[in-house]
């Protein structure tokens, strides 16, 4: 079934302001559909999935649009369209334009220069180059450059894996269960979810594999006191709510109050009483200071590059700036840091990122233990053990699209020492007088 012709001259549109780069693409997409209410839900995905395979593919697309005759940004978007939906779905074209869209469609990427199939800025591919070599890298950038598949947690408060996968399929919407998480889906097409029953009801959230596994590896318990210290709009935080079984006290912390308000409607969905959203202003906050010494597990999925994520948000990796990276790097080193202040003794603090960085990994989990002596490193092997998570890694968790088709994502499982409370107790005034002097 063929797009109508318009529905190029909006993807032009949208993508022209996109490609600028001041804001992510997944919220100037929303506000443009806002603004164009006329357009159908298939009209918007089409449009959607275009823009997304244009920012997949900019080093290639660009390159052969610039090439031809004609405007580049139409060249572009035509590229984008035709890789989303199929070159025979595209409508209004010219006879040159079609001719020029079969010669490319022709090309073989694997026999292309790496760079260019890469597909990613120089910096970045030079990272990448760097920390894995060609072969691997070669392997992750095709993987990063596939769209993403839409995964589901089971909200286990709600239901259960095997009663919502019938559900489904009554729907239908076919799904089979992820191998790491113990109460993923995967959904094997991305249907509209917010008017099924399974949602509404709260039994099922979307949330990456990825997510669920280091949501998992937290090891949160019935009535302990636990933290997510950067909780967002609270994916993992629902997570980590419906391991307590809704016991105990779980406290979202963040500084922002947009996310924060993003997670009122799905707190609400869950069945959740045990959740505090708590606005902080910063990683040394007063709330978080009466909390000192006294959680259980703390999880600091820390802000960083994101580009563990860049299957479902592929602007990232042209937004992204090498210098954002150091600036990243001391703000990891700073909120983690104030985040094991919470830790009791016995206690586990777990450190995040969407990322494969090892400036934003490896360095910062090395930085903090070096700094913080009554901390010592879980190997990552024994954590996914104590959760029967089959998985094989070392030390540190290491999720990667090619190699476990889910979100890049990094963790380090840390726990404090058992301390005689006097010493703690100094401690923590120590650590107390030398904020003050620093301010």
């Amino acid at each position: 079934m063929r797009l109508p012709p318009a529905i190029l001259a909006n993807a032009e549109e949208v993508l022209r302001e996109i490609l600028r780069f001041t804001a992510p693409a997944d919220s100037t997409l929303s506000r443009y559909f806002r603004d164009h209410p006329r357009l159908g839900s298939r009209e918007r995905g089409a449009v959607a999935e275009g823009i997304y395979a244009v920012l997949r593919n900019k080093s290639f697309f660009t390159d052969f649009a610039e090439a031809g005759s004609g405007p580049t940004m139409r060249r572009l978007t035509i590229l984008g369209l035709a890789e989303a939906m199929g070159a025979d779905s595209l409508g209004g074209l010219t006879e040159e334009e079609t001719e020029w869209l079969e010669r490319i469609t022709q090309i073989d990427r694997n026999l292309m220069q790496p760079t260019m199939r890469a597909n990613m800025p120089k910096w970045l591919y030079d990272k990448l180059i760097a920390q894995y070599g060609e072969a691997e890298t070669m392997l992750l950038t095709d993987a990063l450059n596939a769209p993403a598949p839409l995964d589901l947690r089971v909200n286990s408060l709600k239901s259960n894996r095997e009663d919502v996968m019938v559900a489904l399929a009554e729907a239908p919407v076919l799904s089979t269960p992820t191998p790491y998480a113990p109460l993923g889906l995967r959904v094997l097409k991305k249907p509209s979810l917010q008017n099924m029953p399974l949602f509404q009801s709260g039994a099922i959230e979307v949330q990456d594999e990825g997510s669920q596994v280091l949501a998992q590896i937290v090891g949160a318990k019935r009535g302990e006191m636990v933290v997510d210290f950067c909780a967002g709009a609270g994916g993992k935080t629902l997570a980590l709510g419906a391991l307590m079984r809704n016991t105990g006290r779980l406290y979202a912390f963040d500084v922002s109050e947009k996310r924060l308000a993003k997670l009122k409607p799905r707190l609400a969905r869950s069945g959740l009483s045990n959740v505090h959203p708590v606005q902080i202003a910063h990683e040394r906050d007063a709330k978080i200071k009466r909390l000192a010494g006294k959680i259980d597990r703390v999880l600091v999925d820390a802000p960083c590059s994101g580009l563990g994520t860049l299957r479902r948000n592929p602007d990232v990796k042209w937004r992204q700036q090498p210098q954002s990276i150091v600036e990243l790097q001391e703000k990891q080193a700073a909120i983690l840091a104030g985040a094991a202040r919470l830790v009791k003794g016995g206690g586990r603090l777990v450190y995040a990122t969407c990322s494969f960085l090892n400036e934003e990994n490896d360095q910062i989990a090395e930085q903090f233990l070096a700094g913080h002596p009554d901390f010592f490193l879980l190997p990552m092997s024994q954590v996914l053990a104590e959760q029967k998570i089959d998985l094989e890694m070392g030390d540190y968790l290491k999720l990667l699209p090619h190699r476990h088709h889910t979100d890049g994502f990094f963790a380090a499982v840390f726990e404090r020492k058992v301390m005689p409370k006097k010493v703690f107790a100094d401690k923590v005034e120590d650590a107390d007088g030398a904020e003050a002097a620093a301010e």
